[in-house]
C-alpha cells in the first residue's frame, strides 16, 4: 500500500516536472497534479488497452511507434478531463507524454 502511495506521489511530481519543462503544458498546483496522476493511471488501466487493441494493425505497420501517438492523445484527454491541466496542441502533448513515460519508467522500480 505504501509503494502505491509513493508511485502516486512520484507520478504527480513527474506531472509537475513535465508541466515545468515542456512548453504548452501548464499544471496549476500539486493537488491538480495528484488528481491528474490518478486519472492518468485509470486511463492507462481501462482505456489504453482497448485503443492499443483497436489500432493493432497500425501498430504493426509502424513497428509500435503509433503507441506514442496514442499516449499523446490520452494525455490530451486527461487534460480535457482534469480542470487545471492545460495542453496547447498535439506536439506539446506528444513531448509531455513521452517525457512522462520516461519518468514513469523510473517509478516502476519503486
Amino acid at each position: 500500500m505504501f509503494a502505491l502511495f509513493l508511485k502516486w506521489i512520484g507520478l504527480a511530481l513527474a506531472m509537475m516536472f513535465v508541466g515545468w519543462i515542456v512548453p504548452g503544458i501548464t499544471i496549476s498546483n500539486f493537488v491538480t497534479a495528484l488528481i491528474a496522476a490518478a486519472v492518468i493511471a485509470l486511463v492507462n488501466i481501462f482505456i489504453k488497452p482497448v485503443l492499443v487493441f483497436l489500432t493493432l494493425p497500425i501498430n504493426i505497420l509502424t513497428l509500435g511507434i503509433f503507441i506514442l501517438v496514442i499516449n499523446a492523445l490520452l494525455f490530451m484527454f486527461v487534460a480535457y478531463l482534469v480542470p487545471g491541466v492545460e495542453v496547447n496542441g498535439f506536439w506539446s502533448a506528444f513531448l509531455g507524454a513521452l517525457l512522462l513515460s520516461i519518468l514513469s519508467l523510473g517509478l516502476a522500480w519503486i
